[in-house]
């Protein structure tokens, strides 16, 4: 039988690629890479509703984690930028070449992903599509069931492994061929197509591209730039930048915006970490990352109170919790808003 290793984002068109190889007969086994780009945090979910539909259809489902894979291509994008921070002509290279060796393990015979001609300005064209299979090493083995007709026939078509005449035309940003394929399948329960990649918002982009000014990007320092307001902390009086651009102090805060986004700063909690907290106040979870100097300390509850119930100038307790040690009891005033807005990283606030 003919095997085949299958990228899949869990969208709908990887589920339609999917659907088309199986119905030739074809073995498929999937693949799905977990970004440090997707919006929900690393320690949540691993698998989308479009992943899980796949496996529902008796396709296992292997998961490889991109995150520092991720961070590499950002600081050196080979193939650079798109309209953002997304380096999508290296990430797509990056998959296949993981797709790639999977089909050397398991013997299988090509690797075919849901990509649609035209679909997408940087990473979709013709020029790219030839591109990232010939620098994954697949430039016969890679199939493209949505767009095949469209496309010159790879080797696999050649032979008669794969039936041409069976996969689709699809071509440019239309989504009515997919809809209508998605119904002769049966498919009802699939994701929008609207961004799955932060790489595209122009504020996480811009928050990003602010954090890296201050330092090498971590895993950890990412993930706290999907929850939350963020904050930047001036430096020490009397200390300067040491290079043109780049603070020397990397000091940040974080407030929740609402119930559901302090619970998932709960998570990303790490040693040298300050929670905050009003004291019997209704208000968001605050984290400060840093110097926790004294000043910074004011600022960090005083913006806690700023976004809680407090009102502005009202001095109230507020609860510092360093993480792993005992908390002690600040009396903090509210920040007022001149203060918030010149400190809050923003592509509104940018000099």
């Amino acid at each position: 039988m003919t095997k085949a290793i299958g990228c899949i984002s869990g969208g709908l068109d990887s589920q339609l690629a999917v659907c088309l190889l199986q119905r030739q007969g074809i073995d498929v086994l999937a693949l799905h890479v977990q970004h440090l780009w997707q919006p929900k945090l690393l320690a949540e979910d691993e698998r989308n509703a479009g992943v899980r539909a796949v496996e529902a259809r008796g396709v296992p489902v292997r998961l490889v984690n991109a995150a520092q894979a991720d961070l590499e291509m950002i600081q050196h994008p080979e193939h650079g930028f798109g309209k953002r921070m997304n380096p999508c002509i290296d990430c797509r290279i990056w998959t296949l070449r993981q797709a790639k060796r999977l089909m050397e393990e398991e013997g299988a015979d090509f690797v075919f992903t849901g990509e649609v001609l035209g679909q997408r300005p940087m990473s979709q064209h013709r020029g790219a599509l030839a591109l990232v299979a010939r620098e994954a090493g697949l430039e016969d083995l890679l199939v493209r069931p949505l767009s095949a007709k469209c496309l010159p026939p790879t080797r696999l078509e050649r032979e008669g492994k794969v039936n041409r005449d069976a996969l689709m035309d699809f071509a440019g940003r239309s989504r009515k061929p997919q809809m209508a394929l998605a119904a002769e399948f049966g498919l009802t329960d699939y994701p929008t197509p609207a961004g799955g990649c932060l790489l595209t918002d122009p504020g996480f982009a811009y928050r990003l591209r602010e954090l890296m000014d201050h330092g090498t990007p971590t895993i950890a320092n990412v993930e706290l730039l999907k929850v939350g307001r963020h904050f930047r902390l001036p430096p020490p009086p009397g200390r300067s930048p040491a290079t043109p651009g780049r603070s020397p102090d990397g000091s940040r805060v974080v407030v929740g915006r609402r119930h559901e986004d302090n619970l998932r700063l709960e998570k990303l909690f790490q040693p040298g970490d300050v929670r905050l907290e009003a004291d019997r106040l209704p208000g968001p979870t605050t984290l400060l990352r840093g110097d926790a100097s004294d000043e910074n300390l004011e600022i960090a509850a005083g913006l806690t109170l700023r976004y809680g119930k407090a009102k502005p100038g009202e001095v109230h307790p507020v609860c510092v919790a360093p993480v792993g040690e005992t908390p002690s009891i600040l009396d903090a005033r509210a920040a007022d808003d001149e203060l918030a807005r010149r400190l809050i990283i923003s592509p509104e606030n940018r000099p």
